[in-house]
């Protein structure tokens, strides 16, 4: 109740009375809700609209809302509006809602003027608290232990592929509900690429391997990548590793409250353009909690400045086609006095 209070007490400043939420990772954050529907959040409370298949799941998961059913002989915009009370003003997930569905909402609720949401409550999701830290540093530590297992099977002849999926049953078994993206596994010269999909590729001697992974409990995500040899790698390799993990060394010395997240962004990126011109291509980091990619940002344009309770990864990196590439990623908890990283494994190169 805490947060829609929050949410309530944003939206009055801008005369708005009442909020429609549509996201379902923002109606978790809100209620506990995790099903289909949409939730209704006013100065009074908060009202689940689900259909039958969810009602009890509401009672289990948000039991200080109300909970109305749809589909049971009454259109939903007749529902809401009831629930509304009397309310003028409603702010929407315009960022969210498709077009069709916009319009039905401002067909069908006469007297209610729509306002876009901006993303209150994903403003509000910003700042961690102690539960939902907490969340994330399991996450973190079901992560961890399974690349600790992971590093075993690493051998000549197995896939990127193999190894993504053994990675993803290894966090599962560890407590995982789900993996928080899909997970990259990429060695060679598929590891120019950020974004690599795991492919039929067969791992060789003296290539570079990339993990980017994470793990989900209780709804929050850990992110982390790490970089290992399979075998004596080159030393052109050596070095592109060793700049990176320099330049995230720098860029974790740096945090702590008060500094801009662009200012983070270019200690790492400065370091890394002076040695791979242009082999550094995408922030330096972003927000992780519900979602895998939240606010604040590790960015050239970010000027948000850290507060405690920004959770945020540093994940620089360099890629160079035809050779291959290395990303070190960890993430940052801040706190009053500087930060936690509960990402705990090594990032000394690992060479197996």
């Amino acid at each position: 109740m805490m947060r829609s209070k929050r949410l309530m007490e944003r939206l009055a400043a801008r005369g708005i009375s009442a909020a429609l939420i549509h996201k379902r990772v923002n109606m978790r954050y809100l209620s506990g809700y995790t099903g289909e529907g949409c939730l209704l959040v006013t100065d009074e409370g908060m009202t689940v609209f689900t259909d039958f298949r969810y009602i009890e799941q509401v009672s289990r998961q948000a039991p200080e809302s109300r909970c109305v059913r749809t589909r049971n002989g009454q259109e939903l915009h007749a529902l809401v509006l009831e629930a509304l009370g009397g309310r003028q003003s409603l702010a929407i997930e315009d960022d969210f809602l498709s077009h069709r569905d916009y319009c039905y909402f401002a067909d069908h609720l006469p007297g209610v003027a729509l306002h876009p949401m901006e993303r209150e409550v994903e403003r509000l999701r910003e700042i961690k608290d102690e539960a939902e830290i907490a969340a994330i540093q399991r996450a973190a530590a079901v992560a961890c232990a399974a690349f600790d297992k992971l590093l075993g099977l690493i051998r000549p002849g197995v896939t990127e592929k193999e190894l993504a999926t053994e990675l993803d049953y290894l966090m599962l078994r560890g407590g995982a509900e789900r993996t928080g993206f899909d997970t990259i596994a990429c060695a060679g010269a598929n590891g120019s690429l950020p974004h690599a999909i795991p492919s039929d590729y067969r791992l060789r001697e003296g290539e570079l391997i990339t993990f980017d992974f994470g793990a989900v409990v209780d709804g929050y995500t850990s992110d982390m990548t790490r970089t290992v040899a399979l075998g004596k790698v080159s030393d052109e390799l050596r070095a592109i590793y060793d700049t990176v993990l320099t330049a995230q060394q720098m860029a974790l010395e740096a945090i702590r409250p008060g500094v801009a997240c662009n200012a983070i962004d270019k200690i790492a990126r400065d370091y890394i353009d002076a040695r791979y011109p242009g082999a550094f291509g995408h922030g330096l980091g972003h927000g992780v909690g519900l979602e895998v990619h939240e606010n604040p940002r590790f960015n050239q344009s970010c000027a948000d400045v850290l507060v405690p309770g920004h959770v945020i990864t540093v994940e620089p990196g360099v890629y160079v086609p035809g050779l291959g590439g290395c990303r070190i990623e960890d993430m940052a908890i801040l706190t009053e006095n500087g930060f936690i990283d509960p990402i705990t494994a090594p990032k000394q190169l690992i060479t197996l």
